[in-house]
């Protein structure tokens, strides 16, 4: 099998998942109609609520979409698939390739149809702002994609499901994702910043108000990639032992 032929499996695989729909594309359009429509010309923090929300929401659905390869690592663990995959030509950093490109796809997917709902409901920005709030999302939510990896590698498939959903809501909940802060000063607001989700959250007035992203937000996001990424490395040597 080549790589391009497992990419085209992979991309297939996502798009027959229910769960994409619901709740990586559906669930945070929902929510973004459902709070912002009847709020579009409140202010949050000096940021409309509209932008402010359309990209909490586009952070949700974007967690989601770089962490659920991870159920279907273990999915495939469990069956043997991945056992069948190893005895083949194809290079285990394709098959890895291929899990991340499906989810950014995905990712940008849930970027785009949060984008038109906030257009919908009075978000203004010129071209290349759109561009740049795009882009700091995407590279924003590395360390997710590459936690998402690593919890597929080490935790059973019925565990995953629960696992992905839990940590999503909970950097979602300390990110700030959901419309409200927990902590505007003290111990609990540091460790709020030391979270990639609270930079991502504010992507949107970094974009408008302050012309680029705060330093600290690229040195947390760096450090947890950098931090990650090692783990990772060692979960998928320890998950290829043990085929």
């Amino acid at each position: 099998m080549s790589g391009a032929t497992h990419l085209r499996y992979e991309i297939l695989r996502t798009l027959r998942n229910p769960l994409v729909y619901t709740i990586t594309l559906g669930l945070p359009l929902v929510l973004f109609y459902g709070v912002a429509s009847g709020q579009r010309h409140v202010t949050h923090d000096g940021t409309s609520f509209p932008l402010y929300f359309m990209t909490a929401m586009a952070v949700y659905g974007a967690m989601f979409a770089v962490t659920a390869p991870g159920a279907r690592i273990a999915r495939d663990r469990a069956t043997g698939w991945t056992r069948q995959m190893m005895i083949t030509p194809l290079r285990a950093r394709t098959e890895v390739s291929a899990k991340v490109v499906t989810m950014y796809l995905v990712a940008v997917t849930a970027l785009a149809l949060l984008f038109l709902a906030g257009a919908s409901l009075g978000v203004r920005l010129t071209g290349t702002q759109w561009l740049e709030l795009a882009g700091l999302l995407l590279v924003g939510v590395a360390p997710l994609a590459v936690l998402g990896l690593i919890l597929g590698y080490l935790l059973p498939g019925d565990a995953l499901t629960p696992a992905i959903g839990g940590v999503v809501i909970l950097f979602a909940l300390f990110g700030g994702v959901y419309g409200f802060q927990l902590a505007s000063s003290g111990p609990l607001l540091d460790v709020m910043k030391g979270l990639p989700s609270y930079w991502l959250v504010l992507a949107g007035d970094a974009t408008v108000n302050r012309g680029d992203w705060p330093a600290q937000a690229w040195i947390t996001i760096a450090a947890w990639v950098v931090v990650l990424v090692p783990v990772a490395v060692l979960a998928f040597r320890r998950s290829a032992r043990r085929l």
